[in-house]
């Protein structure tokens, strides 16, 4: 059974629910960018939008952007990734906690600041009543959710299932991962990517594998192992997308995997583009299916079979294979 992607939105620091990054991304010199939010009342009542942080607003809005560009009204299944959850509202609720004490919390902040709180708030707005699941998994927060769909769908448990990547990134909390060192290279940005996957489509999700501290023979060992599943030669992938930032110590694991497979030429990145964070793969992905549809890539490789390849500080790493 082939899963497929059947529609893909995003929200970042490019111009939201579009894709105009494609052609004319916006750069970025900065250390650190928050994204570029939609109008809202589109997606959200606006009395209901005061009592939400961004991060629900966005999960909505991509949301409801997928399913309407999918054509499903009900997802069976609403499958979330986040590396932080809503960390704006667990911030705003420790810090009342912190100046004022516990006589003067407000609720909603600690309702609305725990990880789960944005799948169960997309399922509540769209009366969802199928499968509803979120993973945590730091780097590989996104593939986990991914990997959870696909082999639902395969073994026939759902039809479809609205996969959705979200982060934010506050000032504070940047200030503080910048302070240990943990922005090495590139720019720290947020997430929020919804796409629906169905059975038939144009995108096809040829394999999708997780590994922890691989060693370098068995990253091999699984490429081959996707390729040969799926009756794809490794010579036959057109573009690598990777997770390429401007740090030496993150780019040697890409340079290696670049040079075992002779795909230095056939390399692209897309976290120049979107930035950094937990679940930033998502735009991997983005990038992937945004290249494959169009049958060329930004930097204008033909493309027809897409081999992302993420790591996480080379501890988490994962493969995706997508063809058209």
């Amino acid at each position: 059974m082939n899963i497929y992607i059947k529609s893909c939105s995003q929200i970042s620091v490019q111009e939201p629910l579009c894709n105009k990054w494609f052609t004319k991304p916006i750069k970025y010199e900065c250390p650190y960018v928050r994204a570029l939010d939609p109008d809202y009342k589109h997606f959200i009542n606006p009395i209901a939008a005061r009592r939400m942080g961004l991060i629900l607003k966005r999960a909505m809005a991509t949301s409801l952007t997928a399913m309407k560009d999918s054509g499903i009204v009900m997802p069976d299944a609403i499958i979330t990734a986040t590396g932080l959850g809503c960390i704006e509202n667990t911030e705003k609720f420790l810090s009342v906690l912190c100046e004022e004490g516990e006589n003067c919390l407000q609720p909603t902040f600690f309702i609305n600041s725990t990880h789960n709180t944005i799948g169960s708030y997309i399922a509540v707005n769209i009366k969802c009543y199928g499968y509803n699941n979120t993973h945590v998994h730091r780097g590989i927060s996104f593939e986990s959710a991914l990997l959870d769909a696909f082999i639902k769908i395969k073994l026939g448990k759902i039809e479809n299932a609205l996969v959705g990547a979200h982060d934010e990134m506050t000032p504070s909390f940047f200030t503080l991962l910048d302070r240990v060192g943990f922005w090495k290279g590139g720019f720290a940005g947020e997430t929020a990517v919804s796409m629906m996957l169905t059975k038939c489509g144009d995108i096809k999700i040829v394999g999708v594998e997780i590994l922890y501290m691989p060693e370098r023979q068995k990253i091999v060992d699984v490429v081959n192992k996707i390729c040969s599943e799926n009756d794809i030669a490794i010579d036959d992938i057109d573009l690598l997308v990777t997770g390429r930032n401007n740090n030496d110590e993150n780019n040697m694991v890409y340079d290696d995997f670049e040079n075992i497979f002779n795909m230095k030429d056939k390399s692209e990145s897309y976290k120049n583009i979107f930035g950094e964070s937990f679940t930033s793969s998502a735009y991997g992905v983005c990038y992937a299916y945004e290249s494959l549809k169009r049958g060329i890539s930004p930097l204008g490789k033909k493309v027809s079979k897409v081999l992302l390849y993420n790591h996480c500080e080379n501890k988490e790493h994962s493969l995706i294979l997508l063809t058209c």
